[in-house]
């Protein structure tokens, strides 16, 4: 396969792996039978923290997220498996999940991601595994959860946004519905399941009993869509291009040469600041603008006019102008900007990793987060080749190396090196 490249030039933050660092929640051991995005982040969230996370996968074909790229690379594998471990191993052998419910003691959860009765049909699901291990998080992911009439249905993100409501929020009112041109449910899920997985274990090492934390794809993203419920028994939920309704006064401006910029006004005061900068004098004195309420029903009206101020000048003068203010304002980026900018270089929010074969010589990803003073963690080690550590894992298990041969003789396991 043909290397990529990139250009030297490129690398804004070049740091090496710290095999050595230690994270909040060092100790912790997950075997993590995630895929795809949704699995993918919950595992990273947890890795990134400090635990031992061993990605359990088929032998020979391992994570379809291995396959998204060119050439030798997959830009998803490659963030969203750093500082795991790799565990190549066929579960759907008998003596696959023997050897699994053999180690699963030395762990203190088990993630997976499959529809609902995936792990039930193959007799690995939540009794038998609590019942070997009785102090196990069993952190279940999946597109409509665990239970309801919808839970055995395949299910990926872009159906959770659609039904969760924030699709059809997403975007202007004269164009079709806008997904989210990420993996937004999957993150957002990952997140939560994370989350729970960190209060799961804290309750079992407490002296509490294992549990399962179900975690579907689309509750998740619907709880981010804040007090939606509420505005929607009140009348009051905005339509389609309205955009929320936290901040009276906000838009996203074009300014004289090409550039954008977002305002954002959330209190009376900053509304204040946003009218003295245009030279409008006291909100309060035009019955239009007087009240939070009264903004929302001419929105159009102030967006008319900073935007019309803000095409008159330049991205940097219209900034530099707002902020002399003190109005919150912005100005929207493409990665690109962001990686060159100076707070976000002063942050280390993205880190230039040193690339394996096949890869560029660096390859960009965003750093840990988010920032902690006693336990900053890091980033240990690139993503795995599938079974890399396989042998690892199973010796810190216990089992003896005349066994890990067998085994891999018999294809039950897999290895592979750099």
């Amino acid at each position: 396969m043909p290397e990529l490249t990139l250009d030297p030039v490129d690398y804004q933050n070049p740091v090496d792996y710290q095999p050595d660092a230690k994270g909040p929640l060092e100790g912790v051991r997950v075997l993590d039978l995630g895929r795809l995005a949704a699995g993918g982040h919950c595992g990273l969230v947890l890795a990134d923290l400090g635990a031992d996370v061993v990605k359990v996968e088929r032998p020979k074909v391992g994570d379809e997220m291995r396959g998204m790229g060119r050439a030798a690379l997959s830009p998803y594998w490659v963030v969203y498996n750093r500082n795991k471990r790799s565990l190549a191993l066929d579960l759907k052998s008998e003596e696959g999940r023997a050897l699994l419910l053999e180690i699963l003691p030395q762990f203190d959860v088990l993630a997976e991601n499959f529809r609902p009765g995936t792990l039930e049909s193959l007799g690995i699901g939540p009794d038998a595994l609590l019942a070997r291990h009785p102090g196990l998080v069993v952190t279940r992911l999946s597109g409509w959860g665990q239970t309801g009439p919808y839970a055995s249905r395949p299910g990926f993100g872009t159906l959770a946004e659609a039904v969760s409501g924030y699709m059809l929020r997403n975007g202007y009112a004269d164009r079709p519905p806008v997904p989210a041109p990420t993996a937004l449910a999957d993150m957002v899920a990952g997140l939560y399941g994370a989350c729970a997985t960190v209060a799961a274990v804290l309750h079992a090492r407490g002296g509490g009993p294992g549990q399962v934390v179900d975690v579907s794809l689309f509750e998740p993203i619907t709880s981010i869509m804040g007090p939606d419920a509420l505005l929607d028994q009140l009348g009051r939920l905005p339509v389609r291009g309205e955009g929320t309704r936290a901040s009276s006064v906000k838009g996203i401006f074009e300014c004289a040469d090409g550039l954008w910029i977002a305002l954002s006004a959330g209190t009376d005061s900053i509304v204040q600041r946003v009218f003295e900068a245009l030279g409008m004098g006291d909100f309060a004195d035009d019955r239009r603008f007087a009240t939070y309420d009264d903004r929302l029903e001419h929105r159009e009206e102030i967006n008319a006019i900073i935007g019309a101020w803000v095409r008159q000048h330049s991205r940097d003068e219209a900034l530099a102008h707002f902020h002399r203010h003190g109005v919150t304002a912005g100005p929207l980026y493409a990665v690109a900007d962001a990686r060159r900018d100076p707070h976000f270089q002063a942050r280390k929010v993205f880190v230039d990793l040193p690339g394996r074969p096949g890869e560029p010589e660096r390859v960009a990803m965003h750093n840990i987060v988010p920032h902690m003073s006693a336990t900053p963690s890091g980033i240990r080690r690139p993503a795995p080749l599938l079974g890399e550590d396989t042998t690892d894992v199973l010796r810190e298990a216990g089992i003896a190396d005349e066994r890990i041969t067998a085994l891999l003789t018999d294809e039950i396991i897999e290895e592979n090196h750099a």
